[in-house]
């Protein structure tokens, strides 16, 4: 029998996982305080935020749905299902990107650019741009999950790794929240 105090211990990798979390936070946090520092001095410009990145943050929210169903099919062993609904969390993770992308084409259009001092221009590539960059890294570790299930290179169900790929997705759609209402409203 597994003791209660093998029981209570956090897997490495989740505590891995949790430590970047807590890194990831403390810069977005440095980086919105930095915004907001800088958006009460001279000559600092707003910048209307995209429609496209309401539909963006839709669909980040369905993919969110979508792997916390693939997860709770992972635990039941239906494989299957849990496939599917990890190849449409893919699919909605690279769809979240291309609204992004096709927000920030909006911007550019717009005159928002990331050289000169603008202001919020700048703090909005640089931020949407480093959250877009987790967000890959989550649609490439994904991908790399999908993979191995599919071609049958996983034979256990040890729960551990899609535990935390689950937790790292939703955290990086947790964190668009925050950001997209950050933008909205102190933007």
């Amino acid at each position: 029998m597994v003791s209660t105090q093998q029981r209570n211990k956090i897997h490495p990798h989740k505590f891995t996982l949790w430590v970047a979390i807590g890194s990831i936070i403390m810069m977005f946090a440095g980086l919105t305080s930095a915004y907001i520092v800088k958006s009460g001095q001279a000559g600092w410009h707003e910048v209307k935020t995209p429609t496209l990145f309401l539909y963006s943050t839709a669909v980040l929210l369905l993919s969110s749905i979508t792997m916390q169903a693939a997860l709770r099919s992972f635990k039941h062993r239906s494989m299957a299902a849990f496939r599917s609904l990890l190849l449409l969390t893919v699919v909605l993770g690279i769809a979240f990107v291309i609204l992004q992308y096709n927000g920030f084409q909006w911007l550019w259009e717009r005159g928002v650019r990331f050289e000169g001092s603008s202001g919020a221009g700048q703090f909005l590539y640089i931020i949407f741009g480093l959250h877009a960059l987790h967000v890959f890294g989550g649609i490439v570790a994904l991908v790399y999950t999908f993979l191995r299930q599919y071609l049958g290179r996983s034979r256990t169900y040890n729960a551990t790794p899609v535990e935390i790929l689950s937790t790292y997705w939703h955290f990086v759609d947790v964190l668009w929240i925050y950001l997209f209402v950050f933008f909205i409203w102190i933007g």
